[in-house]
């Protein structure tokens, strides 16, 4: 394999910059390539044993890094574990959104919950199957259980997962989501620094996980600051251009635009990926240390039951169905 911090991205959106909404086959974004890269790079943070374990599994927990944004269109409910709209809460929200699930259910009702988004209680009970997983042996569950932890702690770094205002839709700035995790990525991601480091092991995961949705929450008045500057400096004529993906022609944001916003940014798309596969790396080490560090299933065929495969095949359909169950702007 290539050294792995050389990697190359290789992401073909087609982004209509007034339109949200994009077909799959338009669409490789952070939410489908850019997981599936974080997920990879973050085997090389374990330690042995883990590392040879994971290793041999790249392909698998790359591949199903995708899994959790497919269910969201084959099944209702799925859209809510990948956000938190904390901004809903109020002014400080983080001194007073309780922490514990059941605190957070008694103070608000879990329709309410749910209806703003669970990323962090989503990742803390990822954390619970993927331990149980390690604690009975089972390299099916690992595997799942750790491809799916990835895509939700990928999901808490992304700051426009963490405010009701997801795409610029309250402050004229419709298409912001793409931008920032499509645009980006697509022409700057070849030159990130993705040596992070080694995992850690997480004393508190929901200290933990809810730091990092605070980091990506806090970040959000620059995304949406630095986009109407880069938008007054470059000007509304320049700020889109002309693509082509394959037969398809649409409008995407000028090189021009991106490049004054990105410098506006200062790396900020690159510290939360690396801050995001340093977390999936260490949620990996902590629910195997909290399994008590048993040995590991030697390299073997992976075996699941005939549901889920089905289960696969069902949200691999309803992917290419384009319908999805959740906010239009953050299909894929």
């Amino acid at each position: 394999m290539a050294n792995w911090f050389h990697y190359r991205l290789k992401i073909l959106p087609a982004f209509l910059a007034v339109v949200c909404i994009l077909s799959f086959t338009q669409s490789k974004k952070w939410g489908f390539f850019g997981h599936q890269e974080i997920n990879r790079l973050a085997v090389f943070t374990l330690p042995e044993p883990l590392f040879e374990f994971f290793s041999t599994h790249h392909d698998f927990i790359m591949d199903h890094a995708v899994d959790p944004d497919k269910r969201r269109y084959a099944v209702e409910g799925e859209a809510p574990r990948h956000y938190i709209d904390i901004d809903h809460y109020g002014d400080h929200p983080f001194d007073s959104v309780p922490k514990n699930w059941y605190q957070a259910v008694e103070k608000y009702s879990e329709d309410t919950l749910l209806a703003y988004g669970v990323v962090p209680w989503q990742v803390l009970r990822s954390l619970k199957s993927l331990q149980a997983a390690f604690e009975n042996h089972d390299l099916a569950r690992i595997l799942k259980y750790a491809a799916e932890i990835g895509h939700y702690i990928g999901d808490a770094h992304v700051p426009l997962h963490t405010t009701e205002n997801y795409n610029g839709q309250f402050t004229n700035q419709h298409g912001i989501h793409g931008l920032w995790e499509t645009r980006l990525v697509e022409l700057y991601a070849n030159g990130f620094d993705f040596m992070v480091g080694k995992a850690d092991y997480i004393e508190s995961p929901s200290s933990f996980i809810w730091s990092a949705v605070e980091h990506s929450h806090l970040a959000l008045d620059s995304v949406f600051l630095f986009e109407k500057l880069a938008t007054e400096f470059v000007g509304t004529d320049k700020k889109y251009q002309a693509t082509q993906r394959g037969r398809t022609v649409g409008q995407n944001y000028s090189e021009q635009f991106s490049a004054y916003y990105h410098d506006l940014l200062s790396g900020m798309v690159e510290r939360r990926m690396r801050a995001a596969i340093y977390a999936v790396g260490s949620f990996w080490f902590t629910a195997w240390v909290n399994a008590g560090q048993p040995s590991l299933p030697k390299p073997q065929k992976l075996v699941f039951k005939k549901e889920e495969l089905d289960q696969w095949d069902l949200w691999d359909k309803a992917l290419k169905s384009n319908q999805i169950k959740g906010r239009a702007c953050e299909k894929h």
